[in-house]
């Protein structure tokens, strides 16, 4: 009889002794979505591990009582001493949740190193935020700028593929006393989403405060470091995640993407009015045209509006904002954003130069605001 033979006769064998050590052999399988480590590695499995027949209840201990990943966990940790120990052991229920108090910065002072923080939002889905903040940062990043890139899409994050890090699990490191989520690197960028912590083959399903809570901790559990720009790419739409941030950090601006279409237009204007409501005021540094044309790669001059013709321009000059930058659609945008190389790695493409530009003119805006000037009126950027 080999080893395995073995094992598994123990795990049905319903006469077996249980001991702790089999509890945490079970337990440890086992992981925290926002770490990547098993919880007894990771100490959240408390020494208090109680056997009495078939029943096992002990306790854990988790960082604070609004970590999103509590049930989730303890179900886990259910789910692997019945498969890993035995069907009949009784456990569900027994697991006793702790939390400890964790004094984190206050709002105002999250961030201290970061000097200017850009929401990227848009009023719909569709329109190409999540490319245009990828593209933006790494633009950002080119023109010698300390840049960084927060996914905070939480139920469609979309970083890790634009990215090509669809593998990626940051780890966890002790700073200053304080255990911080380590940000991934690439193309000069520092990048969080929480597409790093689930699986992607899997639907996110929170609710409004689960989500709310996850973007938190990205946000104040992180060691993001000096930055010169912090690109926020929010969900599409208005929802408790707009709340969420500008209630958690001092926002510099914020910036809409919409394409030319009325439709997106109508849902862009809704955007920018959240931003400037009362509960929100956040200020708006411009709008972003996406998808303006299509301009076919070998007639670079040739412009075609499929989507409509400078909606967004007429948009901008309604409500007095700056056009911050018209992107055109070329071909390898697509192609771009499918294999993990954002198309402003190169500067010399059609969209490469259209968005060098773009960020050079994000940089003149949050200038100008950051000197306590209204942003200007832009012309179009051809």
């Amino acid at each position: 009889m080999n080893c395995s033979e073995v094992d598994l006769l123990m795990r049905e064998n319903i006469t077996m002794s249980l001991y702790p050590k089999l509890i945490l052999d079970a337990l440890s399988k086992v992981r925290y979505p926002g770490t990547g480590k098993n919880i007894v590695e990771s100490g959240m499995v408390d020494d208090d591990i109680r056997i009495d027949g078939k029943k096992v209840s002990f306790s854990m201990t988790f960082e604070k009582a609004t970590d999103p990943f509590i049930k989730s966990v303890v179900k886990a940790a259910e789910s692997a001493i019945l498969i890993y120990v035995g069907n009949d052991v009784e456990i569900q229920g027994n697991i006793t949740v702790h939390t400890r108090q964790i004094t984190h910065p206050e709002p105002e002072k999250l961030l201290p190193r970061v000097k200017n923080i850009i929401a990227v939002s848009s009023g719909k889905g569709g329109v190409g935020k999540s490319t245009v903040s990828a593209n933006l940062v790494v633009a950002l990043a080119k023109l010698g700028y300390r840049a960084g890139l927060l996914d905070a899409d939480i139920f469609g994050p979309s970083v890790p593929k634009m990215f090509g890090m669809e593998d990626a699990r940051p780890v966890l490191e002790n700073r200053e006393g304080r255990d911080l989520i380590i940000p991934e690197e690439k193309y000069g960028v520092k990048l969080l989403s929480m597409g790093f912590f689930v699986d992607k083959n899997n639907a996110t399903v929170w609710r409004g405060g689960m989500a709310s809570n996850a973007l938190r901790q990205l946000i104040a559990d992180a060691d993001w470091g000096d930055l010169d720009y912090f690109l926020l790419d929010l969900p599409p739409g208005t929802s408790d995640i707009h709340l969420t941030l500008v209630q958690t950090l001092a926002v510099t601006g914020a910036i809409i993407v919409s394409t030319p279409q009325e439709v997106a237009l109508a849902d862009a204007r809704k955007g920018i009015s959240m931003f400037r409501s009362d509960k929100i005021n956040v200020p708006v540094l411009g709008l972003i045209e996406n998808m303006a044309w299509f301009t076919p790669a070998e007639l670079p001059e040739n412009k075609y509006y499929i989507f409509g013709k400078e909606g967004a321009k007429r948009l901008s000059e309604e409500l007095q904002i700056p056009l911050l930058g018209q992107i055109p659609v070329v071909q390898s945008i697509c192609e771009g954003g499918d294999t993990g190389t954002p198309v402003a790695l190169n500067e010399n493409s059609i969209t490469g130069k259209a968005f060098i530009r773009l960020a050079e003119e994000v940089v003149r805006q949050v200038e100008l605001r950051n000197r306590n000037m209204a942003p200007t009126k832009r012309v179009e950027v051809k």
